[in-house]
Order: structure tokens, then C-alpha cells, then sequence
């Protein structure tokens, strides 16, 4: 079973809000405003009912989406210098690695058979006209 460090950042990397100390299970009546209380249930009865073979696949993602998104805020070290010696700044450094994370995000989302939350949307951008 996965830990509880490891179920908070599987719903924050599938773009879901917290849920404090709110109970989230398949009896539960909620009301998340944006979010469905089918959706919550749902993702919490699978990552609390996973096979070992699928928490193996769970625990890689979860290592392989901390180092995404620690790679995004360590570039921030290079922000300030262009170019030193030979090295050369990818001005798209910041926004390429972004994009691979929220591939890698989709993919877990994928794999736990839920839509990606709010916060990761479906990655389609919308025009609207007022």
C-alpha cells in the first residue's frame, strides 16, 4: 500500500487539491466545487486498492515525477547567465522540462484511469469569444 506521502503526491501530481482532513472514500458524500466527488473517490479507491505489480509502477512514477519537478526549480540556477565558456543556455529550458512533466503527469493519470485534475487540466488550450 502506498504511504501517505506517497497518496498526497499522487493526487497533487495527477492535479488534484488537497483534502485535509476531510474523508475520501467510496461512501463519502463530498462536494469539491470543480471537482466531482466521483473523481475523488475514484482516485482514492484505486491508489488504496492497488495490486503489488501496479504499486511497483506507482512508486516509479512517483520517483520519476519528483525528479521532473525538482529538475524545473534547479534550472532556475542557470537563469541569470546566457552563455560561460562553451556552455550555452537553452532559453526553453524552463518551459521544455514544464512540458515533460506534465507529460509524465498525463501518463500517470493514465495508467490510474482518471482525467488529469484542475490544476493539470487536459492540456488543450481553448480560445473563447467574449
Amino acid at each position: 500500500m502506498l504511504t501517505d506521502a506517497q497518496m498526497v503526491d499522487a493526487r497533487r501530481f495527477a492535479g488534484y487539491s488537497l483534502v485535509g482532513d476531510t474523508l475520501v472514500d467510496d461512501r463519502s458524500d463530498l462536494a469539491w466545487g470543480v471537482v466531482g466527488p466521483i473523481q475523488w473517490q475514484t482516485l482514492d479507491h484505486r491508489l488504496r486498492n492497488l495490486s503489488l505489480p501496479e504499486e511497483t509502477v506507482m512508486a516509479e512514477f512517483l520517483t520519476t515525477l519528483k525528479g521532473l519537478e525538482k529538475a524545473i526549480t534547479d534550472s532556475s540556477d542557470n537563469l541569470d547567465t546566457d552563455q560561460a565558456a562553451v556552455w550555452k543556455h537553452n532559453p526553453n529550458e524552463v518551459r521544455d522540462r514544464t512540458k515533460l512533466y506534465n507529460q509524465h503527469r498525463r501518463s500517470m493519470c493514465g495508467f490510474l484511469g482518471i482525467p488529469p485534475g484542475p490544476a493539470l487540466g487536459d492540456g488543450v488550450a481553448r480560445i473563447g469569444r467574449a
